[in-house]
């Protein structure tokens, strides 16, 4: 089957000045990957007329789809609509269809439409017109030599739209494409070195039809699975029997699957278990509640917080001794696991966890540097506390905290 490879062009001065990020041809990438739709190049142009015609013919020559983001807009620096239609060699004309969704556009929204909104709905004469049921530029849709493009505008939902709605259902009409399925395992605890020697035998025995590929991010390591062949259902049990397979060897630091999250899994084990929590949070800052109070239902499980930042509400509200920041200061085992007792019994939870360290990028010393944390979950007849050697950053440091305190509190409930 031969393989159907696309670009995605992303147009605008915006982009190379890092005033946006792109973000829309991340997404495209992992819209097409499902269809088995190959991504051979990802180019960013500014508001160029010679750069983005060359942008053009070099994708032209090894793209069978290309896809443009971008530079759509009604005003004189939005250059792709005038250049498609110089590539393609024809004429900008009105659209009626087009100036009537613009017009129907702006009437809906009680606003006045301009002349230079009107010229929205004019496109080239040889592109086929893709409404835009979320904004007032259209798409464009053009064929030539057995190549296609489609142009959409940069801002996201907007083009999130039409490829939904529009190119995505279009791309099986036109490719024969293969049956690619995807699965994900998600592990923490663990890190991506460490994973893949507990794991070597295994993957090096997956058979050809799948394929393994290591994805790491903050205190997360994700296994993703894919599998290609004819028949989905077949292809889906192949992956499974695979997972069934690796779940032996690094079963405790799984959490989930697919788009699951760790606070999402939390949420379902807390539930599950009919427990509750309660949180006493200083160098994160009130992030673990963040993550926590993101999942909808949250409120069944989640007691409250207290965010104790100065010492002194550490003894007032959490009963933190006196004698104990005294003698082994705020970022300390002694210190947190107070903390979680304190904030354990205030809210009257099942598990108090806690967080207390120096993130940074001051504040350190020779004996507790920079990225130094201390973290406890406490919970009936159990305390399990743990030191956590970060980095200097701290954004990264509070992150990688909460990821920590997350799966400390998944432990507990797993093994107390």
């Amino acid at each position: 089957m031969k393989v159907v490879r696309a670009e995605i062009i992303a147009i605008g001065d915006e982009l190379l000045y890092g005033q946006i990020v792109d973000t829309n041809s991340h997404w495209i990438s992992q819209e097409l990957d499902l269809m088995g739709v190959k991504v051979v190049r990802k180019t960013t142009v500014g508001d160029d007329r010679k750069d983005i015609l060359a942008a053009f013919t070099s994708a032209e020559a090894r793209a069978d789809i290309i896809l443009i983001t971008g530079g759509l807009g009604p005003t004189q620096d939005d250059l792709t609509k005038p250049l498609m239609a110089e590539y393609f060699d024809c004429p900008i004309v009105e659209n009626p269809a087009a100036v009537e969704a613009v017009t129907e556009f702006f009437k809906r929204r009680g606003r006045e439409i301009t002349p230079l909104n009107i010229l929205q709905g004019h496109l080239p004469s040889c592109c086929t017109y893709v409404p835009n049921e979320v904004g007032t530029a259209p798409g464009m849709w053009f064929e030539r030599n057995g190549t296609y493009w489609m142009s959409m505008p940069g801002v996201p939902h907007e083009m999130k739209r039409l490829m939904t709605d529009f190119v995505l259902p279009k791309l099986p009409t036109l490719f024969p494409l293969p049956i690619i399925v995807h699965r994900m395992v998600k592990t923490v605890g663990i890190g991506e070195s460490w994973l893949a020697d507990l794991i070597r035998e295994w993957e090096n025995a997956l058979p050809k039809n799948i394929r393994l590929a290591y994805l790491p991010s903050l205190g997360h390591v994700k296994l993703r699975l894919t599998g290609f062949g004819q028949v989905k259902e077949e292809i889906e049990k192949d992956i499974q029997v695979q997972i069934n397979l690796v779940l032996s060897s690094i079963e405790k630091y799984v959490y989930g699957y697919d788009s699951e999250s760790l606070e999402t899994a939390i949420g379902k084990l807390l539930t599950s278990n009919e427990k509750t929590v309660a949180l006493a949070e200083s160098c994160s800052g009130g992030y673990i509640s963040h993550l926590i109070t993101s999942i909808s239902g949250s409120s069944s499980y989640f007691k409250g917080a207290v965010v104790p930042y100065h010492n002194q509400f550490k003894n007032e509200i959490l009963k933190v001794r006196n004698e104990t920041l005294n003698s082994f200061g705020a970022v300390s085992e002694e210190t947190v696991t107070e903390m979680a007792k304190g904030v354990r019994d205030l809210f009257h939870a099942d598990f108090g966890l806690a967080s207390s360290g120096i993130a940074g990028p001051n504040g350190g010393t020779e004996e507790k540097p920079v990225g130094t944390v201390w973290i406890s979950c406490v919970g009936e007849g159990f305390i399990e506390t743990k030191k956590l050697q970060l980095t200097q950053d701290r954004m990264l440091n509070i992150q990688l905290t909460g990821v920590a305190v997350l799966n400390l509190l998944r432990i507990c409930i797993l093994e107390k």
